[in-house]
């Protein structure tokens, strides 16, 4: 006879994402691994196909005042496990943890850690809101490439006997950037609305055992999360 050997389960991963103007950086515990994508449409769509490969238990980022809500929109829309949270309670934790010594700057590494410490629950979007998110992302992509179209065609526009046609696509290009402003403030309202924002959600102070000595000593619930996390 032979004995059934049950696969090894596979860790929980937890995934911090540090979100700049330009750029995000991404960091995944239990490891070491890190990577960077613009923050752009191609980059977002990027983040997002790795990260289902990785099916993460978790992914937080922090509100930085608009530059984060196009990859939470993303990743909501997409059915992955994210939360929004308050700035000052990651540097609270960072602080209780010891990370901030050095910089005042919360990066990928903290926020991963902090998705690991904390686990703030995951508030899955509604499918109607969900499938709404998508639409959006969706006629967002579209108003970028019309955009881009009309600005090339305003680029070849030379010589004389073009006045028209300049002042057709200028005006063209007004109106997409409007409507591209409206859509990213829908965008922006759906999300911040949504149960993946917890800004607002004291969340230090929700998780059992999470205390000012449970901080002091983060390795008790990063056990087995990667020697990185253990120093």
């Amino acid at each position: 006879m032979h004995k059934e050997q049950n696969a090894p389960s596979r860790p929980s991963m937890f995934v911090g994402v540090d979100v700049a103007k330009a750029e995000l950086v991404i960091s995944i515990v239990p490891g070491e691994e890190r990577f960077t994508v613009a923050n752009d449409e191609r980059g977002v769509h990027t983040l997002g196909d790795r990260l289902r490969a990785i099916a993460p238990t978790l992914i937080v980022l922090e509100a930085t005042g608009g530059y984060e809500l196009l990859t939470v929109a993303a990743l909501a829309a997409a059915a992955l496990p994210v939360v929004v949270v308050n700035p000052r309670q990651v540097r609270d934790f960072a602080k209780a943890t010891g990370q901030l010594a050095k910089t005042d700057r919360i990066d990928a590494d903290i926020l991963a850690r902090f998705a690991a410490v904390v686990r703030p629950a995951v508030r899955a979007i509604p499918d109607a809101d969900a499938h709404e998110l998508d639409a959006l992302l969706t006629r967002r992509r579209q108003l970028l490439e019309m955009l881009q179209a009309e600005r090339n065609r305003a680029g070849q526009v030379f010589g004389k006997g073009q006045r028209l046609v300049k002042k057709s696509l200028k005006a063209h290009i007004t109106y997409l950037e409007r409507e591209l402003r409206i859509t990213d403030t829908d965008l922006g309202d759906m999300i911040k609305a949504s149960p993946v924002w917890r800004e607002r959600d004291e969340l230090l102070q929700s998780v059992p055992g999470v205390g000012p000595c449970a901080l002091a000593h983060p390795a008790r619930r990063l056990a087995g999360t990667g020697p990185a996390l253990a120093a």
